[in-house]
């Protein structure tokens, strides 16, 4: 499966996200959509769409999508929520979801911070696409696209926008 992963476009959809998505097979949104359910279905007539509601989202959203989601995708187990924390600096609700789930991949998104990196303590890697929307302090609007093949997650890229 190859996945194209977003978070807070806050009602932004840039067309280079959207050239940077073409190839995959889903596109998991890790929260804070904005623009209400009409900007999340244009995202959905583009590409499947996974994604959890973001402390920024309106209640049609928030009734439309969980706050988290468990994903179990060749092999791989995957925990998808908005606001995580990162490595040794959990949210409290996100620490309970990783000790309950054990996932082998931990995504979440809030902070507009692009961040990769091994959790050795719980055993997972840890992932932040940051930001790809113009809301927040962010210089750079990013996004991140992957396989999960055989249970291997493999060939990470990052997308890059400036902000304008």
């Amino acid at each position: 499966m190859y996945v194209g992963l977003i978070s807070d476009t806050h009602g932004v959809f840039s067309d280079g996200f959207r050239s940077f998505f073409e190839p995959v097979d889903v596109i998991w949104h890790a929260g804070d959509f904005g623009g209400g359910l009409s900007f999340v279905d244009s995202i959905r007539e583009f590409k499947p769409l996974v994604g959890v509601a973001g402390n920024c989202d309106g209640q049609d959203i928030r009734l439309e999508y969980p706050q988290y989601q468990y994903l179990e995708v060749q092999g791989k187990k995957i925990l998808l929520t908005h606001i995580g924390g990162s490595p040794g600096h959990y949210d409290v609700r996100a620490y309970a979801l990783i000790d309950r789930y054990k996932p082998d991949v931990f995504i979440c998104g809030h902070s507009h911070i692009l961040k990769v990196m091994s959790d050795r303590q719980n055993n997972l890697l840890y992932v932040n696409p940051g930001a790809a929307g113009l809301q927040g302090w962010q210089v750079v609007r990013t996004a991140l696209r992957f396989k999960i093949e055989a249970g291997e997650l493999k060939e990470m890229e990052v997308f890059e926008l400036p902000r304008q």
